[in-house]
């Protein structure tokens, strides 16, 4: 019996899987608000009401999108506030991870930069709140790092707040040159770099 449950769970699990993969392929050209789940159904080949087997609406959906496009991020997020190497070689860790991301998972950035200010509540307040997570962790990492003596806890969020956005808004831009010319992805790099240059600056000087 329990292996029969074992293998009915794993078959449910891949059928929501693939819900979850064809919602994110139709929302390359799309938005959320405009993605109906009968599209969704189809793409997987599953009845309608096999949806609701899975999710509540296109905007659980949504949700469960949002956790799976952000998860991937904590790597990234931990090297960015790493304490190993100089500053110098953190910025270009950090932008090279960045771009390596969007590489590897397009149609995520694609879905979070598009669904941020979206017209679907439960997501935008989802990436809102998966993004201030981001930012208390972010925060705690700061906060161990010799720089940061000194600083107070609220102003520590700010910075880890801008550090997280700077993340985003590189994201996008990356996303932005996946099919330009060599040229134009190095311009992006250097202005990345540069970026996140001058927010460090900033940082060591915040007390003078």
């Amino acid at each position: 019996m329990s292996h029969t449950l074992g293998i009915r769970q794993a078959q449910k699990q891949k059928t929501r899987q693939a819900l979850m993969d064809a919602a994110l392929g139709l929302l390359e050209e799309q938005s959320l608000s405009s993605l109906g789940l009968r599209e969704v159904t189809r793409a997987v080949g599953v009845a309608p009401t096999a949806f609701y087997r899975h999710f509540r609406s296109t905007a659980d959906l949504g949700v469960a999108l949002v956790e799976e496009a952000l998860g991937s991020l904590h790597p990234m997020i931990r090297t960015m506030v790493s304490t190993t190497g100089d500053s110098e070689e953190r910025i270009a860790r950090a932008v090279e991870l960045i771009a390596g991301h969007v590489r590897a998972h397009p149609a995520h950035v694609r879905f979070l930069a598009r669904e941020r200010h979206g017209g679907v509540q439960p997501v935008r307040e989802a990436i809102r709140s998966q993004l201030a997570r981001f930012a208390e962790e972010v925060r705690a990492g700061l906060a161990q790092d010799p720089v940061s003596a000194g600083w107070d806890d609220d102003d520590l969020l700010m910075l880890a707040g801008l550090y997280v956005d700077q993340m985003l808004m590189t994201a996008s831009l990356f996303l932005e040159t996946l099919d330009a010319p060599e040229e134009e992805r190095a311009r992006v790099t250097r202005v990345a770099a540069r970026q996140l240059r001058l927010i460090s600056i900033g940082r060591r000087h915040w007390l003078d």
